[in-house]
Parts: structure tokens; sequence; C-alpha cells
């Protein structure tokens, strides 16, 4: 077998080469330009992953401590609640929301109720006064003149006993 080419084929194979080459350095480079722009995503897509465990490790400490916190907040109103005076204002708020709605849910309660609470503020101010049937009875037994605790009342109402006394 003869080999011999012309200067047409030889030409042609320099071309053909030629264009090989540089379709194949294209393809080099993009090539190496897309495995850059990976390492890039890559080092994007890892520093967004540690910000964002950053973030949730720092949320989560701060729930924790609202949950302590919390509890804290919760032990201490529990408390509070326990003592006697805030027991008796928490049974007077009670009482007083279950007033508001039994007025509202009961027509005939409405009536009786105002009334009842009439009288025994009545009868406060009275024992307040030393007006009660047994400060009656006792400064009868004991002597005339006012009691202590009208004068008690009055200085309070006054601003002093001193005031009252002089």
């Amino acid at each position: 077998m003869d080999l011999h080419f012309d200067n047409y084929h030889l030409w042609a194979l320099v071309i053909g080469f030629a264009f090989g080459f540089i379709l194949f350095g294209m393809s080099f480079r993009s090539h190496w330009r897309t495995k850059g722009e990976f390492k890039r995503y890559k080092k994007m897509l890892s520093d967004k992953l540690e910000l964002e465990q950053r973030q949730m490790n720092e949320l989560t400490k701060e729930r924790e401590r609202l949950t302590k916190e919390n509890e804290s907040l919760r032990m201490q109103v529990s408390k509070l609640n326990e003592r006697s005076d805030n027991k008796v204002q928490r049974e007077m708020e009670i009482y007083a929301r279950a007033e508001k709605q039994m007025m509202i849910n009961a027509p005939g309660f409405a009536p009786a109720w105002e009334i009842a609470k009439s009288n025994a503020h009545t009868q406060m101010e009275e024992e307040e006064r030393g007006n009660s049937f047994p400060s009656r009875i006792f400064r009868k037994l004991i002597g005339g003149g006012p009691s202590a605790t009208s004068v008690t009342v009055e200085a309070g109402k006054n601003g002093s006993a001193n005031d009252h006394s002089a």
C-alpha cells in the first residue's frame, strides 16, 4: 500500500487537526471554568450552611434561656399565689368575674345580688365606724364615749390621730 498524500489532502489533514485542537482547547478551557465555578459554589454553600448552623445554635440557646426564664417566672407566680394576701386578692378577682358572668347569664340574679351587695357594704361601713351590734353592746357595758376603732378610722380619714385628739 502506497500512502501518497497530495497537497490538498495534507492541507485538509492539517486544517482538521488544527480545528480539532482549537475545539479541544475551548472545551478544556470551559471545563476549567466550570470546575472553578463549582468550587466557588461549593465554598458559598458551605459558608451558608455554617452561618445557618451558627444561627440555629444561637436560636437554640435563646430558646433554652427563655424556657428557663419562663419556668422561673412560673415558679415565682405560683409562690406569690400561695401567699395568703395574694390568695385573698385572687379569690376576690374570681368572685368579681363570677359575679359579672352571673349578671349576664342569670336575669333574676342581678337585682337580688345588688341588694345583697348594698346591704353588705352598709354593714361594713357601720362596723368600720364602730356602730356594729357587738360594738354598741360593748360600749354600753364598758361605758360611753367613742370606741377606739371609730377614732382610728376618723384619724385615718383626717390624716393622723394627733389632729383628732388635739
